[in-house]
C-alpha cells in the first residue's frame, strides 16, 4: 500500500494557471536578471544554479516538478506509474512515451534516440557529467520505436523520477551533440553555448558570463506560447542591483535570488513597482570542508585530489570544532531574517526526510577549544594554535555577495576565538559557480580549505542529491574538474546505503535511510557544515503576470505562461 501511495503521489499531473494568449510573441520582450551570469547553457557541464536555470529556457526534460513538488509531463505524454503500466511490477524498468509531433527548434523531430543519447552522454566516464547522480542505477536504455524510451535499472527503483525529470536533467539533441561525448564535451563551445532545444525560447546570442538573448521558439508545441517574442537574461552585477532593477527602477521584469539583507529588500519594495516572492524548499547555505590538500606547493593535477589528504581537516575533531564555534542563529538573523531558519541538515525538507539533527544549533566556543586541545593543536604566543611547528591556518572562500562576506567576517572572528587563523577569499559568482574546467576558482575545483555556498535539489525526494557524495563523483583532472562531490568525501558504507536507498520502496524506510545519509555527512563527520535553511527570495515586476515561484525546480519553470499585464 505504501508503494502504491508513493507512486500515485509522484505520478499526479499539474494544471498550470490559465493564461489568455492572443498569439505567440504578442507581448514583446521580457527582461530577466540573474546577477550570477551564466557561463554555459549545458547543465551537464555545470552545477551552478544560474547555468541550470538559464538553460531551462531552451532545453527541457521529459517531466518537471511543479510548485508543490509534484511530477508533471513536459515532453512525455504522461507520467509513468505502476497502475498505467509505465513502471514495471518489479520496479526495475520505467517506460516513457513521448508526445507525438514534438520538434526541436530547428524543425527536426524529437525522438527516443535523443533521450537515450543524453543518458549515454552523461554516463560516459570521461565526460565529467555534473548531473551524474540523476542517472544513478541505470543499467541500459532501449528505444523500441521513435516515441518510446525504456530505462532498465540494475536494482528495483521505487523512485524512477531522477533521470530526465527536472531542469537538472534535460534532453539534448543527438544530432547536435553527437561529437561532443567523453573528454571532448567541454570543448564543444558552439553546442554548449547554443543548444538546440524544445523549450519556449531558442538562443539568438550567448555571451558567456554576461547575457543570453533569446527569441520565441517557432516550433514550440503550444502554438499560442510563449507570449513574449524575445527574452533577455542579463547576468553580472550584484544581488542588490538586481533587486533594485525590478523593485525600484522597473528596468527588468524578473530578478532571481535577491540575496539582500531583509531590511534593504523591504525598502526597495516600498517603491511599489514590483513584488517580492518567497518560498522554502531545500536551499541550504553551508560550509564545505575540503578533505584533500589544495596546497599550491603540490604539482597541478595533484592538488585537491584523493591522493593527498588534507593535512588539517582530515581530522574530524578539527572540523567539528570549526562547526561548534559558529552561531547559526545570529547568522540567520543578520543575513535572512524571516526568510531563513538555522539548520544542522543538508536535507531540511520535505519534513518526511528531515533528520531531527539539532545538536549544532547552540554555539560552543569552549567545547571547540577543548576539541582542538585534544587534537594536539596548542595555542601559540599570538593566540593561533600550532602543531608540529605548523600554524592552524585556513583559506575560506565564497562568492561575492554582501551577506556571504558578512558571514565570512563573523565566522573568521569566531574561529579566531578558538585559535584558528583564517584568510578570506571572495570570487566573482559567475566564475565561482561556472563550469570552466580551466579556472582555479570554481567551487568544484575547490582550491581552498573551506568554502561556503548554497544549492538545492529538483523535486521532493533527496535520493539523487544525497547520491552526489559517493566516491566516484569527486571532481578531478580526469573529469575536467566536474562532479558533485566537491569535498572528495569517500565512505564505502555511504555508497552502500545510497544503493540501498535506490531500491527501497517503503516510504518510512526511505526516510530513515535518507536521514542516516544526511547525518553521516553532517553531524557524524562534519564534512558538510549546514548553516541556514534559506527560503528562495526573488522579485518580479507588477507588469509581469503568470509568475509562480517554484522551489522544487527551475524558477523559470513556467516561463511559457508568463504574460505582460496591460
Amino acid at each position: 500500500m505504501r508503494l502504491k501511495t508513493l507512486m500515485l503521489g509522484a505520478a499526479a499531473s499539474v494544471a498550470l494557471a490559465p493564461s489568455a494568449f492572443a498569439e505567440r510573441g504578442s507581448d514583446g520582450q521580457v527582461n530577466i536578471i540573474y546577477w550570477q551570469a551564466p557561463s554555459t547553457l549545458n547543465p551537464y557541464l555545470s552545477s551552478g544554479t544560474k547555468d541550470l536555470e538559464a538553460s531551462s529556457l531552451v532545453i527541457e526534460p521529459l517531466a518537471g516538478f511543479d510548485e508543490k513538488g509534484v511530477v508533471f509531463p513536459r515532453l512525455a505524454a504522461e507520467i509513468p506509474s505502476v497502475e498505467n503500466g509505465g513502471i514495471s511490477q518489479d520496479l526495475k524498468s520505467v517506460t516513457w512515451k513521448l508526445k507525438p509531433g514534438l520538434k526541436w527548434s530547428d524543425g527536426t523531430p524529437l525522438t527516443s534516440e535523443d533521450v537515450k543519447f543524453t543518458a549515454d552522454y552523461c554516463m560516459n566516464p570521461e565526460g565529467g557529467c555534473a548531473q551524474l547522480a540523476r542517472y544513478e542505477g541505470i543499467d541500459s536504455i532501449e528505444t523500441p520505436d521513435p516515441l518510446t524510451v525504456v530505462i532498465h535499472f540494475r536494482e528495483p527503483r521505487p523512485n524512477p523520477f531522477t533521470a530526465f525529470t527536472g531542469a537538472q536533467s534535460p534532453v539534448l539533441q543527438k544530432a547536435q551533440f553527437g561529437k561532443c561525448v567523453g573528454s571532448g564535451a567541454s570543448a564543444c563551445t558552439a553546442e554548449n553555448f547554443g543548444p538546440i532545444g524544445t523549450g519556449p525560447f531558442r538562443v539568438v546570442e550567448f555571451r558567456t558570463n554576461d547575457s543570453v538573448t533569446l527569441e520565441a521558439n517557432p516550433n514550440y508545441r503550444d502554438p499560442e506560447k510563449p507570449a513574449f517574442a524575445k527574452a533577455v537574461l542579463k547576468g553580472g552585477g550584484d544581488a542588490a542591483a538586481a533587486a533594485r532593477a525590478v523593485l525600484e527602477t522597473g528596468e527588468f521584469d524578473y530578478a532571481w535570488n535577491t540575496l539582500v539583507p531583509p531590511d534593504a529588500l523591504k525598502g526597495m519594495a516600498a517603491a511599489g513597482k514590483g513584488k517580492i516572492v518567497t518560498g522554502f524548499g531545500t536551499l541550504v547555505e553551508r560550509i564545505e570542508m575540503n578533505l584533500t590538500d589544495p596546497s599550491p606547493d603540490l604539482p597541478e593535477g595533484e592538488r585537491a585530489t584523493a591522493r593527498h589528504p588534507h593535512p588539517i581537516l582530515s581530522d574530524e575533531r578539527v572540523r567539528r570544532a570549526l562547526s561548534m564555534a559558529i552561531d547559526r542563529t545570529l547568522l540567520t538573523e543578520i543575513g535572512f531574517g524571516d526568510a531563513g531558519r538555522p539548520t544542522c541538515n543538508l536535507v531540511p525538507a520535505p519534513e518526511t526526510f528531515a533528520s531531527d539533527n539539532t545538536g549544532c544549533l547552540e554555539q560552543d566556543i569552549e567545547g571547540a577549544k577543548k576539541l582542538l586541545d585534544e587534537a594536539g593543536w596548542a595555542p601559540g604566543a599570538d593566540g593561533i594554535r600550532q602543531k608540529d611547528g605548523k600554524p592552524l591556518e585556513l583559506l575560506f572562500q565564497s562568492s561575492v555577495n554582501p551577506i556571504r562576506q558578512d558571514f565570512q567576517a563573523l565566522i573568521k572572528q569566531w574561529w579566531q576565538e578558538i585559535g584558528v587563523a583564517t584568510e578570506l577569499k571572495s570570487v566573482d559568482p559567475s566564475v565561482f559557480f561556472g563550469g570552466d574546467a580551466g579556472s582555479p576558482d570554481t567551487f568544484q575545483r575547490f582550491y581552498a580549505d573551506v568554502e561556503m555556498y548554497a544549492n538545492n535539489f529538483d523535486g521532493t525526494d533527496p535520493e539523487p542529491y544525497l547520491a552526489r557524495y559517493t566516491c566516484e563523483k569527486a571532481p578531478g583532472p580526469e573529469s575536467q574538474w566536474q562532479g558533485e562531490n566537491v569535498n572528495r568525501y569517500c565512505d564505502p558504507e555511504y555508497d552502500r546505503l545510497i544503493v540501498e536507498l535506490g531500491k527501497t520502496a517503503d516510504i518510512g524506510q526511505r526516510a530513515d535511510l535518507a536521514k542516516r545519509l544526511n547525518d553521516m555527512i553532517t553531524k557524524d563527520s562534519m564534512t558538510i557544515v549546514p548553516l541556514v535553511d534559506r527560503g528562495r527570495v526573488s522579485a518580479h515586476s507588477n507588469r509581469l503576470g503568470g509568475v509562480i515561484l517554484n522551489t522544487w525546480d527551475s524558477e523559470l519553470w513556467n516561463v511559457a505562461d508568463w504574460t505582460r499585464v496591460k
